[in-house]
């Protein structure tokens, strides 16, 4: 007799909520995602989509949407310090020499994954305030009064996520001690930019990046600049441009001319929390940014949301009811030890990038040698690898 479909809430609409909603509805769960907005929508920030994601993406069948949507990412892609003296190369493929990296407007991944879901699978104007769960089934309660019963219950809300504390006693999101400009610009502002390359420049306790972003119309830049006190972690807070362009004064004329053409900016506060305890509880488990929010400084926030969606799926695939707190329990197992690795990672490389080193020239070889780092992560599958696990 066949295993009745798994009925699985997700909350959160986010991109990790909603590849986590496609992976599972392509493995024969029944899927509903739960936005606490009025409407599905992500502000115009970039992200990037590495090989190590875009893999798994293009299984779900987005491979072509994301083609059309995306910036590619190319071999012309450098460090440089902040005269513009050039430091190394940034590895853009796998250990094969697929280029697999988009630049991505948010807002793009978004709409792609939201087009792979039903429409009526996804639920706007439900924010999550509450959570039960017995032997059979997990609750969850909303500020509209409604409420929804469940299998299996996907937190995919955020660093400040609500459900955490039905897992494990929260930790407070650690401030880094830098606020992030960012804003988008068209490329034909910036005559003979190339359109193609992922540019980061480092130095003086912070540093500068660009990136392409739909095809190269738009470029996304982002300066990491420290401040004494905590800004808010929000995509949507204003920015001074003024501020922004007199924190990398006298840098490299390629960054001080870009800056001249932005005309406003946002900001937003760095934070990312230790690694928790545990990321599940009976029928509930935390993913993405819930179960490990990390620093941006490896651009791995959404892709290892990706791969918690993929992985979470196959260990799901074809499970009873009765079967799923120990099955959540075996995928926590499974995945925190690389998202402990990347975690880390991300703020070492945030020193790099911000040149907390007495020799530069032990940060210039650090970075030039990152290449290893960056296959170990980009060589990953993760569906291959949850495979082998769940089929041991």
């Amino acid at each position: 007799m066949a295993v009745k479909a798994l009925r699985v809430g997700i909350v959160g609409g986010g991109i990790g909520g909603l590849a986590a909603a496609n992976a599972l509805h392509q493995r024969g769960c029944e899927v509903t995602v739960f936005e606490q907005a009025a409407q599905l929508g992500e502000v115009g920030a970039g992200v990037f989509v590495y090989p190590n994601s875009l893999r798994q993406l293009e299984r779900m069948g987005f491979g072509e949407q994301l083609k059309k949507v995306g910036g590619k990412v190319g071999t012309t892609s450098a460090y440089y310090r902040m005269d513009g003296s050039f430091v190394g190369k940034i590895l853009t493929t796998d250990s094969t020499g697929w280029n697999g990296m988009y630049g991505m407007h948010r807002a793009d991944l978004l709409s792609t994954l939201a087009s792979g879901l039903p429409a009526d699978r996804i639920r706007p104007g439900h924010r999550c305030i509450g959570f039960k769960q017995d032997e059979s089934s997990a609750t969850l309660e909303f500020a509209n009064g409604n409420t929804a019963e469940f299998d299996v219950v996907v937190a995919c809300d955020g660093i400040q996520s609500v459900l955490q504390k039905y897992v494990v006693e929260p930790l407070s999101p650690e401030y880094a001690g830098f606020r992030a400009y960012r804003g988008l610009l068209e490329s034909d502002k910036v005559p003979g930019w190339d359109v193609e390359a992922h540019q980061v420049w480092m130095g003086d306790g912070k540093h500068f990046m660009v990136f392409p972003v739909r095809s190269g119309k738009l470029l996304n830049y982002v300066g990491f600049v420290p401040t004494v006190d905590a800004t808010v972690e929000s995509w949507s807070a204003v920015g001074d441009r003024d501020e922004l362009a007199a924190s990398f004064e006298g840098w490299d004329a390629r960054v001080v001319d870009l800056l001249a053409k932005v005309e406003n900016c946002f900001w937003w506060g760095l934070y990312d929390r230790r690694p928790l305890k545990r990321w599940t509880n009976g029928r509930l488990v935390l993913s993405g940014d819930a179960a490990h929010a990390m620093l941006p400084h490896l651009g791995q926030g959404a892709n290892q949301a990706v791969e918690d969606a993929v992985a979470l799926s196959i260990f799901l695939e074809e499970r009873h009811p009765a079967d799923v707190p120990a099955t959540l329990k075996r995928y926590e197992a499974f995945r925190r030890e690389r998202t402990d690795v990347v975690q880390a990672e991300a703020r070492k490389n945030g020193l790099r990038y911000d040149s907390k080193y007495e020799s530069l020239e032990q940060r210039d070889r650090e970075i030039a040698n990152s290449a290893s780092l960056r296959k170990w992560m980009y060589d990953y599958d993760v569906a291959h690898e949850a495979r082998s696990i769940v089929n041991a």
